[in-house]
């Protein structure tokens, strides 16, 4: 046990600040007692300084296991910057070449070094378990204890061989860190490192500044994100997704809407990384798009916004991730695109893996599309989740609270929700309890005979939703409990109990509906835009007059909804035209120019500002399936044998085949008409379409005769006929 010290004049003396934050003194001052210690403490909240400090103070060198190699750099750094000695400070990982870690060895022995950041790998290793026996060891510290837990967001298997090895290599006491723990992954940390005994320092999990919100996943999330980002400009913000492909996307599409974006993510190349990292932190890019690698002790108190292009796997991923905004106490925005399709891909991945795992990812997955639906307070629902209760109806800093909430009351379903889980003997989850009360004959109600009981059935009229949302804020109101244990089993309280003897009014809100959209097509967007009327007909006349003088149907040139969106856009150069749905380069060259000369007239005659600030530069089109298609009907393979191949069936096909089309390419099928038509029966749809107002399939074969020609037929010819006359 270390004398009693200033820890004020030190921190002073070391650090340069005047004050702790939080609870880090008594931390620091358990450590330097020599105890072992838990601290749970959000991002943002001075974790590093807990065992920092006290490995400046006490006899011997501190080593800290740490999950990143990026972290540990960024660590090692600060250190440096805070005292004179650059020995002070040190990693051993696989970056560093033999004589480095020579070099780090010699500053360890000759007592230069306080505190010395390995990986959990380094750390198994034999030699640096040989070598680490000889030094006097003041302290372990665990950073991101949750890769410890099976049911952390980041869990890493080489984490939970940390005791052993500390066991081998000489016991001393232990501080595990973590910004992001349940009470169940919190247990879970100090049983495997066993340190059940620890004293536990939990800070509050509310971070007041951060407004959290979560708007529904459309088709147009890339312009929602470049209009969001535009409106921060000057301001550093961080995007997660969750995969690789779609950060290089994402970062690309940024960058040519005139963003400075950088992507991050695990696959790239270790420098590149590292150099956008930095780029970030120096402020050279404003925008970071990342992957879940990114972010991890990274030291940048003003980050403005995080946005999640992906919802998370779980919610301490989410809570993590958004801490990372407004470390500074200042304004710190944190906005989630939700889309239910997003978690179904996230369960199929979790498909083949082990049972259990699959048990723990899915709870995981329920709670977050439980924190995403819901109507109720944000900062309610996550802090419940920690374990923490927020006594406050309105946050006043989320979207449900600053928006009006509409309250119904629940009395009686909570009574038939409660009654349930009782009849069951408190062994089932919320799905069950959900089944029985619609009367969902599901194999599992079924087997365990629950078709049978006088509830089945007893809510039949109501939404899943609004029950999942009953269960939900039962559970926040403290009427049910669940048993993380056993993945997620509902429990009566005894105010739950209470409840049943004696009902009281129970108001909820309903979670919100997030309709999942179609996708968007050609044919669609016309019914949805905002067209200038006028320029619409301006640009009908124009095309009228372009397809007498070149004798090809209106269609041919430009379709419906292909004007609409000009009419809406206003596109003044070759470049915005071809943004326009529909309008490829081919189209574009061959009849643009005239549509773009009416519309700049249109728009300086009319004074008119474009909403050019909501206009989204794509990146160009690299659709593999699209240009494989062109590459195969070019080798004249069988149009059903190209289907095959792409596992789609024959008007899925058509279906690409016709955008490419539209869009300006000409492609020659004639080789499989000629295989699967009669020439005189493609003659004549191919004369039909030559004076038809319309390309519409249902004209087509009302006026050929439906019972004469299929719609593939017409298709097809159409196909032929649209690449010839007006490609």
């Amino acid at each position: 046990m270390l004398k009693q010290v200033s820890l004020a004049k030190e921190l002073k003396k070391y650090f340069g600040f005047d004050t702790f934050k939080g609870n880090q003194e008594q931390i620091i001052q358990n450590v330097l007692n020599g105890n072992d210690t838990f601290v749970l403490m959000p991002t943002g909240g001075g974790k590093s300084l807990c065992y920092q400090l006290p490995s400046l103070l006490m006899e011997g060198t501190a080593i800290v296991i740490s999950p990143l190699i990026a972290l540990m750099k960024n660590q090692v750094d600060a250190m440096r910057n805070f005292s004179e000695e650059d020995g002070v400070a040190h990693f051993i990982n696989s970056s560093l070449s033999k004589q480095a870690i020579e070099q780090v060895k010699s500053d360890i022995l000759r007592g230069k070094t306080k505190l010395l950041y390995v990986a959990p790998e380094s750390l198994t290793k034999e030699e640096n378990i040989e070598f680490l026996k000889q030094i006097k060891i003041s302290f372990y510290a665990i950073d991101e204890a949750h890769c410890i837990s099976e049911w952390g967001h980041d869990f890493r298997p080489e984490y939970r061989r940390i005791r052993p090895i500390v066991n081998e290599i000489g016991i001393a006491p232990i501080i595990a860190l973590t910004a992001t723990a349940t009470p169940k992954v919190q247990h879970d940390i100090q049983k495997n490192l066993g340190m059940l005994d620890a004293k536990v320092f939990k800070s509050s999990f509310n971070r007041p500044n951060l407004y959290y919100e979560v708007r529904q996943k459309t088709n147009n999330i890339d312009k929602d994100i470049i209009k969001f980002v535009r409106s921060q400009e000057g301001k550093s913000g961080i995007i997660y997704c969750l995969s690789r492909k779609k950060v290089e996307e994402l970062a690309e599409m940024l960058h040519v809407n005139g963003i400075l974006a950088l992507p991050y993510h695990a696959g790239m190349d270790a420098a590149l990384r590292s150099e956008n990292q930095d780029k970030f932190l120096m402020e050279e890019a404003s925008v970071i798009v990342a992957t879940i690698a990114f972010g991890m002790g990274i030291d940048k108190p003003d980050v403005r916004y995080v946005i999640h292009y992906d919802m998370p796997k779980s919610l301490e991923g989410y809570y993590q991730e958004t801490g990372r905004s407004g470390r500074d106490g200042g304004e710190g925005q944190c906005i989630a695109f939700y889309s239910y399709k997003d978690l179904e891909k996230l369960r199929k991945f979790m498909q083949g893996k082990p049972l259990a795992e699959q048990e723990i990812g899915n709870q995981l997955l329920i709670e977050t599309q439980a924190y995403a639906e819901s109507s109720i307070c944000r900062r309610k629902l996550l802090l419940h989740y920690f374990g923490e209760e927020y006594k406050e109806d309105n946050c006043g800093n989320c979207d449900n609270c600053m928006k009006p909430q509409k309250f119904m009351e629940a009395q009686e379903l909570l009574t038939l929700i409660l009654e349930t889980i009782s009849i069951l003997k408190e062994k089932f989850k919320a799905e069950h309890i959900v089944d029985i009360l619609k009367g969902n004959e599901t194999s599992d109600v079924v087997s365990y005979q629950h078709n049978e009981l006088e509830n089945f059935g007893a809510a039949t009229d109501e939404d899943e939703k609004l029950l999942q949302a009953v269960i939900r804020q039962a559970l926040i109101s403290g009427y049910i409990t669940k048993d993380v244990e056993t993945y997620g089993v509902l429990k009566l309280t005894p105010k739950g109990r209470d409840f049943l003897k004696n009902p009281i009014s129970f108001p909820i809100v309903k979670d919100t509906d997030f309709e999942e959209d179609e996708e968007v097509n050609l044919k669609n967007i016309a019914s949805t835009s905002a067209a200038d009327e006028v320029l619409f007909s301006i640009l009908k006349d124009l095309r009228k007059k372009l397809s007498k003088k070149l004798d090809v149907p209106p269609f041919v040139i430009f379709q419906d909804p292909s004007l609409e969106a000009m009419a809406t856009t206003y596109p003044i150069t070759m470049d915005e035209l071809q943004n326009i749905p529909g309008v490829g380069a081919g189209k574009a060259k061959r009849y643009g120019d005239e549509f773009i000369k009416v519309i700049k007239e249109y728009v300086k005659e009319n004074d008119i500002i474009r909403p050019e600030d909501l206009r989204v530069r794509t990146v160009a089109n690299k659709s593999k399936l699209k240009v494989s298609i062109i590459q195969a009907i070019d080798r004249k393979i069988a149009l059903d044998d190209i289907a095959l191949s792409k596992g789609l069936d024959i008007s899925e096909l058509l279906d690409e085949i016709e955008a490419i089309v539209y869009s300006g390419t000409k492609i020659n099928i004639d080789y499989f008409l000629e295989d699967v038509m009669d020439p005189d029966r493609i003659d004549e749809i191919f004369e039909y379409f030559k004076s038809a107002e319309t390309d519409s399939i249902d004209d087509a074969l009302d006026k050929l005769g439906i019972d004469d020609f299929s719609e593939t037929e017409i298709r097809l010819v159409r196909i032929k006929f649209l690449s010839e006359v007006g490609n």
